[in-house]
């Protein structure tokens, strides 16, 4: 019996805003320290989207798009910005499970004057 396979492409169950921020949301999570997980993410995302409109929404050609969120790509944290507003998304920042308790930065190696 032959079991016929076809390759998994994330980009073809992109339909809606929701299932966008929901599926970079999953890959931040897992990509940890790795940020060129996130990048391919972005990468996914934007081949679910229009590319050509996409980069000009960005303020970016597509063949610099193409190249930023490559594998080989390094994008600046600017161009994953405009990416991101781009695509109708905020970048946030917050507190993580593991950061301190009592919220507060603590200096080391400080005098006071």
């Amino acid at each position: 019996m032959n079991v016929k396979t076809k390759r998994w492409d994330s980009a073809e169950h992109l339909k809606t805003q929701e299932d966008v921020q929901l599926y970079l949301e999953a890959c931040i999570e897992e990509a940890g320290d790795d940020p060129a997980f996130i990048v391919h993410a972005l990468s996914v995302v934007a081949r679910a989207q229009n590319m050509s409109q996409l980069a000009r929404d960005a303020g970016l050609t597509r063949e610099g798009l193409y190249k930023a969120l490559s594998p080989e790509g390094n994008p600046t944290f600017a161009t994953v910005a405009k990416v991101a507003k781009a695509l109708g998304l905020q970048l946030t920042i917050q507190a993580s499970a593991n950061s301190p308790s009592n919220n507060q930065l603590h200096a080391t190696g400080t005098t006071g004057a």
